[in-house]
């Protein structure tokens, strides 16, 4: 009876927690933040096509350690190490300028209310929408962590580029994402670049590659590791700056650059899926769409928990 009404506790929690976001969170208290934050990413995305996705997988990576909470954006601290340096993220996540200007921007029209783990939410779903992609209602509420989670990021809770697919469901199963929401968020690779680092061994050493695919990747990456490490090349071929499926009809012909891509299509479980995604832009879509929202709610922090800061990449 006890195990019962515990339970139900945890339930009636879970459902209270979710609820408290909501799309127009800000309806009154900051009217005019969505055009504030979309003239920021319009000018930082046509600066520079790659930031979108930069400011795409900062929010994924924000989410995964701790829950969507902004601690990604901390700096170091006297009592703590921030997640930027973390195996993960160190020298590879980035767009915190553009948060930064956003974040003054939005002060300056509604001093104290608009959290920096919200905004990053927000450029993500610009970022996509910049790109070409879908449109969206982002679910809005979340108030921002008081600390990083260092050791967190260095636990293994955010695949590598390197996964197994085993690996990578069981990474996303652990956030409440299914198999399905995985394969949909790993179609954030149809934009964006990645270091020679991450796909030397896979251009090099793997056979599930095609041959021509992996002879143009060596020609600015080579194989000696530290030569060349941080030379990039795009995770879409095709389009590497519009968002749609065509990284779904890459991994096809066996031309996913990272191994963590090609694994999704690899005579494994998922194989069904990438063939659906490959075929259909709207489904694609929305299942991409749908896996969003739902990485949105992990672990948010509302009602009193955490702080709105004032100053995203330090505590108030």
């Amino acid at each position: 009876m006890l195990k019962v009404l515990f339970m139900m506790i945890l339930m009636i929690m879970g459902t209270q927690t979710q609820a408290q976001l909501s799309s127009d969170f800000y309806a009154e208290s900051c009217p005019s933040l969505f055009p504030a934050v979309r003239r920021v990413m319009q000018r930082a995305v046509a600066k520079e096509r790659r930031m979108a996705a930069s400011l795409l997988r900062l929010f994924f990576h924000d989410c995964f350690i701790n829950g969507c909470d902004g601690s990604i954006l901390l700096d170091d601290t006297s009592s703590f190490r921030g997640e930027k340096t973390a195996g993960p993220n160190n020298n590879s996540v980035r767009g915190f300028e553009v948060i930064d200007k956003i974040k003054s921007r939005v002060e300056k029209l509604c001093p104290g209310v608009v959290s920096c783990a919200d905004i990053v939410a927000i450029s993500a779903r610009d970022s996509v929408l910049l790109l070409g992609g879908p449109r969206w209602s982002v679910k809005l509420g979340r108030r921002d962590s008081k600390k990083a989670g260092f050791s967190a990021a260095n636990s293994g809770v955010i695949p590598s580029p390197f996964s197994t697919l085993k690996n990578l469901i069981n990474r996303f199963k652990a956030q409440g994402l299914s198999v399905r929401d995985m394969v949909a968020l790993s179609g954030a690779h149809t934009i964006g670049q990645a270091n020679c680092l991450t796909f030397r061994n896979r251009i090099y050493n793997e056979s599930n590659i095609d041959l021509s695919f992996a002879l143009s990747r060596r020609k600015n990456c080579p194989a000696t590791s530290g030569s060349g490490d941080n030379k990039k090349a795009p995770l879409d071929i095709g389009s590497p700056t519009r968002f749609d499926h065509s990284y779904y009809n890459q991994l096809l012909d066996k031309k996913g650059l990272l191994t963590s891509d090609q694994v999704l299509f690899n005579g494994g479980s998922t194989d069904s899926l990438v063939g659906t995604y490959s075929r259909s832009l709207n489904t694609f879509y929305r299942d991409f769409v749908r896996a969003m929202i739902k990485m949105g709610d992990i672990k948010p922090l509302t009602g009193s928990h955490g702080q709105i800061r004032r100053n995203c990449r330090r505590p108030n």
